[in-house]
């Protein structure tokens, strides 16, 4: 840790995209700008993640005398495969760990986005699990569903259908939502909560057919 941190927080590279991350999720990534390689090749040489935020202002590409903002939620992600793409860039899959709150940010020298974060302790991978009750059943069909599609399967994600926790973070990523939803649901604290959100978004979509 760097000086004036404590053990609730600690400062990580940040990785703005128009995209939402849950723990447990798994996003593919194209990396072609400078900045964004250095990150990658320094994250497998340390074995080291960086944060996943939604962009609140600004495009993933820097525009020249544009700024970047994100959203003071992400997550906390760490690469488990890369490989060289077809058009010769570099893929990585990147699996979210644990939520994190930005408590400052800046752009380095590198014009990588810099923050310093304090994690939670609710959502993370590997905590306790919620036993998915009977009342949820229609919503593990659902992901039963989402999660057949091909382009998840690829991702090879672990699902696990009897967890409270992983049922609402796996639906808040594959339901069709906007991005804002999306970051509203990463954002609550409680993962009843969370569920509750779900169901009431998936009323609102039925009622708008």
């Amino acid at each position: 840790m760097s000086s004036g941190e404590t053990e609730e927080t600690q400062t990580i590279a940040l990785f703005p995209l128009r995209a939402v991350l849950f723990p447990n999720g798994r996003l593919p990534l194209q990396i072609f700008e400078q900045r964004y390689i250095d990150l990658i090749s320094q994250s497998l040489r340390n074995d080291k993640g960086f944060g996943i935020c939604l962009l609140s202002e600004g495009e993933e590409v820097v525009q020249p005398g544009k700024s970047q903002q994100v959203h003071r939620v992400g997550t906390y992600a760490r690469i488990v495969d890369w490989d060289e793409l077809p058009s010769g860039l570099l893929g990585v899959t990147v699996e979210g760990r644990q939520k994190f709150m930005v408590e400052e940010c800046w752009a380095a020298e590198n014009q990588l986005l810099m923050a310093r974060v304090r994690f939670c302790p609710i959502d993370v991978v590997g905590i306790d699990p919620i036993p998915v009750e009977s009342a949820h059943e229609d919503l593990v069909t659902l992901l039963q569903q989402l999660s057949s599609h091909p382009v998840i399967e690829k991702l090879n994600m672990s699902l696990d259908f009897e967890n409270v926790r992983e049922l609402a973070w796996r639906l808040s990523e594959l339901i069709p939502l906007s991005l804002e939803a999306k970051q509203e649901l990463l954002e609550v604290t409680d993962p009843m909560q969370r569920i509750d959100r779900i169901e009431a978004l998936l009323a609102e979509i039925i009622d708008q057919r």
